[in-house]
């Protein structure tokens, strides 16, 4: 059994087997879209200057937040086929969530 670990404040941590790198883009990739939606920045390459990286790299993982609702609940959760990783989810995909479902 695996117990969680008490975290500074009380809280305790939640195990997970999700991919830290994995983890990581994908809040990367929520928090650039919500970014641009919100009109702070006015293009990728605006964004990709301000956050100091590639604009091809911040393109990249924003195609991370057009994965199925579930599908980036399941990789959160570490709920995914063994070995399914972040170059997996960065090869093109569909639009469609279900045809997504599919291939992943």
């Amino acid at each position: 059994m695996v117990m969680p670990v008490e975290q500074e404040g009380g809280d305790a941590a939640i195990p997970t087997r999700a991919d830290p790198t994995l983890v990581k883009a994908l809040a990367r990739a929520f928090r650039w879209q919500k970014m641009l939606d919100e009109g702070r920045y006015a293009s990728i390459t605006e964004l990709a200057r301000a956050e100091k990286i590639e604009r091809g790299y911040l393109g990249s993982l924003l195609r991370l937040s057009l994965l199925a609702p579930d599908i980036v609940e399941d990789l959160l959760d570490g709920q995914t086929r063994h070995g399914l990783g972040l170059l997996d989810v960065l090869q093109p995909l569909p639009e469609r969530w279900d045809l997504q479902k599919e291939l992943l």
